[in-house]
This record gives structure tokens, C-alpha cells and sequence, in this order.
């Protein structure tokens, strides 16, 4: 399907054929939104975090459904819904799972919290944590800290929402190269991509798995912290 197909798609979708209405929706000018149907073209970005529940993967390739498919989370209960003799789950409180596993449960934290693992002093404060995990699987990695993708950059290896486990890297000659990594720089913030050799000295290429966007280098001396992503977390 061609983005210009694509755009008059969610014009009608989310507002009912109106232009106006739908450029003021992503922040743009009205101006701008014929520019992008004229030219058969759009901001994948912006699309994406200004229309609620859109799929990445239609967004980035035209194929499939325009909407994500919602599927409802499993229940969970205590109590019983029918009288036979089935043995069921129970819930159990996070402090009893914590009491009873030699697992150490790992925090999820805010971005902006993160920003900081390149700190000798990093610490994480209760505050910062969203919620914490217990994962079996993580056992034997030292992970430090969870943090949500954002953005499309690295679809599909990970999808926006997906949970990403990190391990904070002390010394660059563990950097391993074609893996991800999530970087933290002076400007731009946090970074989830692959890493690669520079040609330039002093950098480093950092690559998406998504094609649309390109590779780019970035001194080291901009580079704040370095983790390994060891694993992660996600839904269909």
C-alpha cells in the first residue's frame, strides 16, 4: 500500500476525512500534511505516537491491519468459577514470591532514571521503579535494570512497549559488536541500538534494525554509560 493510501487511511479513521483536524492531531501544519500526501510520504515517528493503538508493523510496511489486534490478559484468581475439581493458579502477593525464591527481582525503571546508569554513583531510587520483575530465565545474568522500548527504531527485533533487560558495562572492551546495546549520551539521551567499529577514530557506529532509519556515529566523549541487553519482554 502506498503512504499516501496509507495517510488517507487514518485521516478517515481518526478524523472522520478531516485534514485540519487530523494535522492538528500530530502537531503539524495543515500545509504540511498535503506536503506529505503529495509526496507520497510521512513521518513514521510521529504517526506512531500520536495515533492510540496503530500497528508498527502496518505503519512501517503497509501490510496487514491498520489497527493492533487486542487480546485479553489471562485472569488470575483465588477463588474458583466452577465446581470441579481442576486445580487452578493462585495469586500470590510479591513479597511472599520474593520470600520464597533465591531470585533477585529486577526494577524497571523510568527512562529518565536510567539516563544515569553511566554514573560510578548509580543508584536506583524507589521512585523510579514502575514495577519490578521476577524471571526465572534472567537467573544467571546480572542484570541491573529494565527499561520499556520506545520509538520503532529497532523493529522487529523489539516493538515499542516491549521490556528491556540491561547489564551496565563498566569498560569498553566488552562492548559486543552487532549486539544491542542501550547507550546513554549527553544529547540525544537514551539510545537502544546495535554497535559497530567506526571508521572514524574516537567513534562508534550505532545501527537500527529498522532500515527506514539510517546508521550514524557518535564520539565516544558523548557517550555517558554503556549496557548490554541481555533479554527482554514482550507481547504479541
Amino acid at each position: 500500500m502506498e503512504k499516501r493510501e496509507m495517510l488517507r487511511s487514518l485521516i478517515n479513521y481518526y478524523d472522520n476525512g478531516n485534514k485540519s483536524k487530523f494535522a492538528k492531531r500530530l502537531g503539524i501544519t495543515a500545509q504540511g500534511l498535503s506536503t506529505w500526501l503529495s509526496r507520497n510520504s510521512f513521518d513514521i515517528e510521529v504517526i506512531f505516537s500520536k495515533c492510540e493503538n496503530i500497528s508498527a508493523e502496518w505503519l512501517l510496511t503497509g501490510h496487514g491491519d491498520m489497527l493492533k489486534s487486542v487480546t485479553a490478559a489471562p485472569v488470575v484468581t483465588d477463588t474458583p468459577v466452577s465446581d470441579d475439581n481442576i486445580d487452578r493458579p493462585k495469586a500470590q502477593p510479591l513479597a511472599a514470591i520474593w520470600e520464597n525464591t533465591n531470585i533477585k527481582p529486577i526494577p524497571l525503571v523510568t527512562e529518565k532514571a536510567a539516563a544515569g546508569f553511566g554514573n560510578g554513583n548509580f543508584s536506583i531510587e524507589e521512585k523510579d521503579v514502575k514495577e519490578y520483575y521476577v524471571i526465572p530465565k534472567f537467573r544467571y545474568c546480572k542484570v541491573d535494570f529494565m527499561i520499556e522500548v520506545s520509538g520503532l527504531s529497532m523493529y522487529p527485533h523489539f516493538n515499542p512497549g516491549d521490556v528491556i533487560a540491561c547489564t551496565i558495562l563498566k569498560d569498553r572492551k566488552f562492548l559486543q559488536w552487532n549486539k544491542c546495546h542501550v547507550i546513554a549520551t549527553r544529547e540525544q539521551g537514551i539510545l537502544v541500538k546495535r554497535l559497530m567499529p567506526s571508521t572514524k577514530d574516537g567513534y562508534i557506529t550505532v545501527v537500527s534494525d529498522n532500515k527506514e532509519y539510517p546508521a550514524f556515529d557518535v564520539p565516544f566523549d558523548e557517550i555517558t554509560g554503556l549496557a548490554l541487553v541481555v533479554g527482554f519482554v514482550g507481547l504479541e
